[in-house]
């Protein structure tokens, strides 16, 4: 069964930085897209970025130009380095493997989630 676990979520105050990280187990990360989503109290989840075999990544307009979506395949870990995050990028990010593009439904596996919580 596939796993993954995802990690680097915390507090921080406006304009700062975090970086979380998504661990695969028993997935092979030569097939298919992985991304990120993310949920906040009372609203559905949201894509914020994918990346798939060839590089191929894709961005929520929301996150351009402040989040990177990278994967490293040999470590089987997929990264999402966000960059002056704002409060309403407050939510619970969850990574996402084995689909296509930002849609939710379209991904088969998925982590529990790792909270980010920006203060104003």
């Amino acid at each position: 069964q596939v796993q993954l676990a995802e990690s680097g979520g915390g507090s921080v105050q406006t304009g700062g930085s975090l970086r979380l990280a998504c661990a695969g187990s028993r997935y092979s990360h030569s097939s298919g897209c992985m991304a990120w989503f993310r949920q906040a109290p009372g609203k559905e989840r949201e894509g914020v970025a994918s990346i798939c075999n060839a590089g191929f990544t894709t961005y929520a307009d929301s996150v351009k130009g402040r989040f990177t979506v990278s994967r490293d395949n040999a470590k089987k870990t997929l990264y999402l380095q966000m960059n002056t995050l704002k409060p309403e990028d407050t939510a619970m990010y969850y990574c996402a493997a084995g689909g296509w593009g930002i849609l939710p439904r379209f991904y088969p596996y998925w982590g529990q989630g790792t909270q980010v919580t920006v203060s104003s």
